[in-house]
């Protein structure tokens, strides 16, 4: 019998093992996509053995990596943010990079944006870098198509706006270059889809170009559009430093069940 001790969720086992991140690797399960022991599990929360149940992720043998890979990409313009496109042939960002990992991306750029994506095994670190309550900083630069004025940039930095029906909070906004007042410095902690340009159109603007130039500690460089490299042990750790910092000083809730 399985010592309790080493008996983990599925999801985070799948996680752990770079299949995706743990929140696209239960909806995974509830797709019927998983087998354990040749039994398939729709059941989230299931417990395994890792290192003795068999599970497949439709049909192809998961285990758990010895090391980590972690990858930085500048996405280019009209590459999927994703692990595989659902509709179509488009080119993902897995097309680009060259591991034997089973490595997926950490959060998303949307279609046409480009710029710093991380792409990694370690599920459990992309949980926390991605969970909305750890609110890592991403900063972008983006072009407007006409220069926004004074009200414009301090209702911006007010937020408020809606966002697939819910308010997006403050973020930092700033010119990023005096003689081109068009282009925007954006700092922001949230992921939600396609944020940067839904705000810009409610206040009357079109975004032209949006380039993710950081996202936590990483910084995106000189590193051209298309190309990747490694993450150095240095990058590594203070990517997890960050995420142990941002969690010790996430308030606590004081307030008592009544």
């Amino acid at each position: 019998m399985a010592k309790k001790q080493e008996l983990m969720r599925l999801q985070k086992f799948l996680a752990h093992a770079g299949v995706a991140s743990r929140r696209a690797a239960e909806e995974i399960i509830a797709a019927g996509r998983v087998s354990v022991n040749k039994k398939i599990i729709t059941q989230l929360g299931t417990k395994v053995n890792p290192h003795r149940d068999d599970i497949r992720v439709d049909g192809q043998k998961i285990t758990l990596p010895q090391k980590h890979t972690y990858i930085m990409l500048n996405k280019p313009r009209y590459v999927l943010s994703t692990t595989r496109d659902g509709w179509g042939d488009r080119k993902t960002v897995l097309d680009l990079v060259d591991v034997s990992a089973r490595v997926f991306p950490v959060g998303r750029l949307d279609f046409d944006s480009e710029g710093l994506i991380l792409l990694t095994d370690d599920g459990e670190l992309a949980q926390k870098l991605t969970h909305p309550s750890y609110r890592h900083e991403r900063e972008y630069e983006v072009l407007l198509d006409r220069n926004p004025d004074q009200d414009a940039l301090r209702r911006w930095r007010a937020g408020g706006f809606e966002v697939d029906g819910k308010p997006v909070a403050p973020m930092k906004v700033g010119r990023l270059r005096a003689d081109a007042p068009n282009w925007l410095r954006i700092t922001l902690t949230e992921g939600r889809k396609r944020q940067i340009r839904e705000v810009a159109e409610q206040l009357g603007y079109q975004v032209i170009t949006l380039v993710r130039v950081r996202f936590g500690t990483l910084k995106l460089g000189n590193l051209k559009p298309g190309a990747w490299r490694h993450l150095s042990p240095r990058e590594v750790d203070h990517l997890k430093q960050s995420v142990a910092h941002q969690k010790s000083a996430r308030p606590k809730n004081t307030h008592k069940k009544l």
